[in-house]
């Protein structure tokens, strides 16, 4: 016992023994080991939150097996799940959005065209009134052209002029007509042969006016007036076109100025009036051919008077068509479908009377022709054709008169 109680400051006590030395050494590995355990664990979970957080990043972590075999935990599964709907929900609204756009741009495409149109066929429009008021006004200025004896001198040329300027007119009005239209109706195709037709006809009178001026011989004079001829064969052939698609049109006389109109006889002039109006300028005649032009004459009123009580007949007969049954009240449909049909069998026959009426006067121009000489045939066409112009300037002038 008192060997024990030595006191602690001795010398012994302060030599550490080999068994506390192990002790410590053992204590010290253990709690290394524990911090280093705890520091792998911190470091584990630091990369599953990261990868977790991120599913695409690949786990490169040491620790962890990259084998494919490897069953996906649940998390991981429920990521791939969520990011296929997502990429396929992404391909459907890009679809969407792709098949929208096109929509949008087909439809402003179809309003780019749609407005298009409409501006052609405003400009077309307006294109069109103006060159029908350049035609009227063509028109009006022709009606001086030739019109008077005492013009011969100073307005040729400006008549000459303002018919090459509207001649030109009508040629662009015919160009545009063309290009513009697939389909142009009887009447308007008429107007615009019609047209046509008398800007050549007073350029014809106009050199058959020098030419008599100028004592054409009569080889050179006779060309001229063959030339005349043909082109009143022209207007024949056009005004039996013109019956076929629009007999009213023709039989109207819109096509013609309204002083014309006061002498027209079924679409035309009377071959027998004309005759009156032609025989004084023809002077002197020899007694054979003022018998000719007086049988001519006679002839001619007879085959008028025929064709005008064709006419009247006609007219009658569907007056009497049109008035058959009551009128006033509901009309039974067949009985009416069988009226117009009735009706438009007989206005086959006003076509016919137009013909007849156009044969009629073609004929007595190619008899005045035959009756006559080069010369004196010269002269006559010339007085017809200045007939026809004084009524035109006429025309103008009524239209152009002061009003009150």
């Amino acid at each position: 016992m008192a060997a024990d109680q030595r006191p602690s400051n001795s010398p012994r006590s302060s030599k550490p023994t080999s068994a506390s030395i192990t002790s410590v050494n053992s204590t010290e590995i253990y709690y290394s080991r524990q911090k280093a355990a705890s520091d792998r664990n911190l470091e584990l979970d630091s990369n599953a939150n990261t990868n977790w957080d991120n599913p695409c990043m690949a786990d490169t972590s040491p620790l962890t097996d990259n084998s494919t075999d490897v069953e996906p935990s649940p998390k991981a599964g429920k990521s791939a799940i969520v990011s296929t709907v997502h990429d396929t929900n992404k391909n459907a609204d890009t679809k969407t959005l792709r098949r929208l756009a096109q929509n949008r741009e087909a439809a402003r495409k179809s309003r780019l065209r749609k407005k298009a149109y409409v501006q052609q066929l405003e400009s077309s429009r307006i294109k069109l009134n103006q060159l029908e008021q350049e035609l009227q006004r063509a028109r009006q200025q022709g009606f001086y052209f030739g019109g008077s004896s005492s013009d011969q001198n100073g307005g040729n040329t400006n008549n000459t002029n303002a018919a090459n300027s509207g001649q030109s007119k009508l040629l662009n009005f015919r160009k545009f007509i063309s290009s513009e239209f697939l389909f142009v109706p009887g009447a308007l195709a008429f107007d615009m042969d019609y047209a046509r037709w008398m800007e050549e006809h007073q350029r014809q009178v106009s050199e058959l006016r020098s030419g008599l001026q100028a004592h054409m011989a009569d080889n050179e004079l006779r060309v001229l007036v063959d030339g005349f001829m043909s082109h009143y064969d022209e207007l024949f052939r056009l005004k039996g076109v013109a019956a076929k698609a629009d007999v009213f049109h023709l039989v109207s006389g819109m096509w013609k100025t309204p002083a014309e109109r006061c002498f027209m006889w079924m679409g035309g002039f009377r071959p027998s009036e004309l005759l009156k109006i032609l025989i004084p300028q023809l002077e002197p005649l020899t007694e054979q051919q003022l018998l000719g032009i007086c049988n001519l004459q006679q002839s001619s009123q007879q085959a008028e008077d025929a064709l005008s009580q064709g006419m009247e007949a006609l007219q009658q007969s569907l007056a009497d068509t049109l008035a058959a049954g009551s009128l006033g009240n509901s009309p039974n449909v067949a009985n009416y479908m069988g009226q117009m049909a009735m009706a438009m069998g007989k206005l086959g026959t006003l076509e016919n009377f137009v013909r007849q009426a156009d044969n009629l006067r073609q004929q007595t121009l190619q008899q005045m022709h035959r009756i006559l000489t080069t010369r004196q045939a010269a002269r006559g066409l010339l007085a017809m054709g200045d007939y026809f112009a004084r009524l035109r300037a006429l025309s103008s002038l009524w239209s152009a008169r002061p009003r009150e």
